[in-house]
């Protein structure tokens, strides 16, 4: 069998290589989170990249079910902040939580022309894709 895509490398050293020294544009897509299912139907977009401002919900881990709004987005180490999702230190002060955007669900986007427009892009091309798909 041939690879699908030659642009990627299928060595586990070298995928992971390029996941670690991922710059961040690259680090932006890959931290994507998935859409609740309202704005899924709504946009026809699955997962989007998180941004500060959005609002989640953790499906996963010991904090699932808390939802808050995103504070930070920590490219270096590929994880958000969460309002209201702290650990006390030992002395008493609250540190953030870091959770993986794979582990959280969108839902409230944050709205900007630059993110509508990408929405918009995406969801052209399904119906497009859907169009040609029938005929």
């Amino acid at each position: 069998m041939t690879k699908i895509n030659t642009s990627l490398h299928s060595s586990r050293r070298k995928s992971r290589k390029a996941h670690f020294q991922a710059p961040s544009s690259v680090r932006r897509v890959i931290m994507s989170a998935p859409l609740s299912k309202e704005l899924r139907e709504k946009h026809n977009v699955r997962s989007i990249p998180i941004r500060k401002d959005d609002e989640i919900t953790i499906v996963r881990g010991t904090n699932k079910g808390r939802t808050g709004k995103v504070i930070s987005v920590y490219r270096l180490k590929y994880v958000i902040h969460v309002e209201r999702v702290v650990r006390e230190k030992s002395n008493g002060q609250p540190v953030p939580l870091g959770i993986h955007p794979s582990k959280v669900q969108i839902v409230k986007l944050k709205g900007d022309k630059d993110r509508d427009s990408l929405l918009e892009r995406i969801s052209k091309g399904r119906a497009a894709k859907a169009e040609r798909s029938k005929a």
